[in-house]
């Protein structure tokens, strides 16, 4: 319990980190130049930096403990043998003989003995005792007390590796922590003043519109999309909306601007700043069909589906262990937290990695849920997937089907889980179609993918929500309109700007 309020804690500080570097970034930017003279060795980056090395530091202490063991140590065995002799040998007449000029053989023996259980070799196990038989008249309390005292042992191993499952999910935790802050640190101190020439381009065509410019700060990264301050008013009694800011922005950097998700609607008389990024290249639409297992209220599976300030879309969707209120719970839990991780940043393996990690530290029994993640880069079109126990995920495109597999296991079953990832590029016109196993179940054994992609080609709908029908409405047919467990389809349609 204390391991998981710790993992708890972990989370909260990250989430609140990031989302104070976004308050920085959208608020508090400088109004100086002196903002550019201390970029290199700023005095607060140097500082946040040390913080990131901190928990770096303390992540590798966490590493460096033991590991996981799958079998008992050599002192585990003496202990099962020291208690065993010790109840079972004490008052025995042969005690002398057996533990004096035989003691090793007999060490041995036992040891062997516990290997078998831990293997679980029966026909050794009987080869042992039929061993002892001739030698020990207590031979059969005696194999009782090394299993019984076995048993404690393999509890006692299992607790062990419990947590140091713990403390590697809290290392992990830290790491994250580390390379959130090294990430805050750049992205606040990587802004700078547009030029001159820019500003005062920009500013005569915001002039013109009512519009008086402050100033103009740029983070153009190697790696990543232009993005665009600006602090600015309108003239008063003036109200111009961020539409039209972003055409006349958009003219002065060559390439279209928007402002990001969120932001204000229009410029008024008080100075506000306003963050705007690359337009993407791409646009989804998407719906969902779904029905709930028989006899019961509450569906087992949830879902998300969100565009995120970076150009991502994301679609998430898990299904809960079982069926009702309890299935639901679980998944609910497990989108709850990929949201909240992936809003804050994360890519998608890290997030599914911490809600991983906080599924197990939570220790529930049985508590595990499939993780089925497709996000779709809106500037390239390439969508990565991720996946942990889902179903198939297919794209329809023209007159062919692909599906994505997986044969992983669902989270929360072990701390190091291992996800199943792929990647592929989306053209003009594709198709995503997600699914939980409900729904690939109710088709003909054997045979649930390829029926699967006959089906999603007999689909002529357009609109995602009534393709996603139309896939239902199909499988429905092979199982006699009966839900034998929760069905959910989600599909997303890709379509060039």
């Amino acid at each position: 319990m204390q391991e998981w309020m710790i993992a708890m804690l972990v989370i909260s500080i990250m989430l609140i980190i990031r989302d104070m570097a976004k308050t920085i970034l959208a608020e508090n930017l400088p109004d100086t130049e002196e903002f550019l003279s201390l970029q290199e060795g700023h005095p607060q980056k140097e500082r946040v930096e040390k913080y990131a090395a901190s928990f770096q530091k303390l992540a590798d202490t966490f590493y460096g403990m033991p590991y996981r063991r799958d079998y008992l140590s050599s002192r585990q065995i003496e202990r099962i043998i020291g208690d065993t002799n010790a109840k079972v040998c004490s008052r025995c007449y042969q005690r002398e003989i057996c533990w004096g000029e035989h003691s090793q053989e007999l060490a041995k023996g036992v040891e062997a003995l516990v290997r078998s259980m831990e293997s679980g070799d029966e026909e050794n196990i009987r080869g042992i005792r039929a061993d002892w038989t001739g030698i020990c008249p207590r031979s059969v309390q005696y194999y009782e007390t090394v299993t019984e005292n076995f048993q404690k042992e393999r509890q006692n191993l299992m607790w062990d590796n419990r947590m140091i499952e713990n403390r590697l999910a809290v290392a992990q935790q830290l790491m994250e922590v580390s390379r959130i802050m090294e990430n805050v640190a750049s992205d606040l101190y990587d802004l700078e003043r547009g030029t001159q020439q820019f500003e005062e381009e920009l500013r005569k065509g915001l002039r013109k519109s009512h519009v008086i410019l402050r100033q103009a700060w740029v983070m153009d990264k190697v790696k990543g999309h232009k993005q665009i301050f600006l602090t600015m008013r309108a003239r008063s009694g003036q109200c111009i909306s961020m539409t039209e800011i972003a055409q006349l922005l958009s003219k002065s950097c060559g390439t279209s601007m928007v402002p990001v998700n969120g932001s204000r609607c229009i410029v008024n008389g008080e100075y506000h700043t306003v963050h705007f990024i690359e337009d993407v290249s791409y646009q989804i639409l998407y719906g969902t069909a779904r029905l709930t297992r028989e006899e019961e209220k509450v569906s087992g599976d949830n879902y998300i589906c969100r565009q995120e300030d970076g150009g991502r879309f994301v679609m998430c969707l898990s299904d809960g262990m079982g069926s009702g209120m309890e299935a639901c719970r679980e998944s609910e839990t497990v989108v709850e937290l990929l949201e909240q991780f992936m809003e804050s940043g994360f890519s998608q393996e890290t997030a599914a990695k911490m809600v991983n990690s906080a599924l197990v530290l939570k220790g529930e029994d049985g508590m595990f849920s499939t993780v089925d993640i497709c996000a779709v880069d809106l500037y390239t079109g390439i969508c990565n997937f991720l996946k942990a126990g889902a179903a198939s995920t297919f794209i329809k495109r023209d007159h062919w089907v692909e599906s994505i597999t997986s044969e992983s296991l669902a989270a929360g079953l072990v701390q190091q889980i291992d996800f199943e990832t792929a990647s592929r590029k989306l053209y003009h016109g594709d198709y995503l179609i997600m699914m939980t196993d409900g729904v690939l179940d109710a088709l003909p054994n054997q045979k649930e993918e390829e029926t699967m992609k006959e089906i999603i080609m007999d689909v002529h709908e357009e609109s995602p929500k009534d393709f996603g029908r139309g896939i239902l409405e199909r499988v429905l047919g092979y199982s006699d309109y009966h839900a034998r467990d929760d069905m959910t389809v989600l599909v997303a349609g890709v379509w060039k700007k």
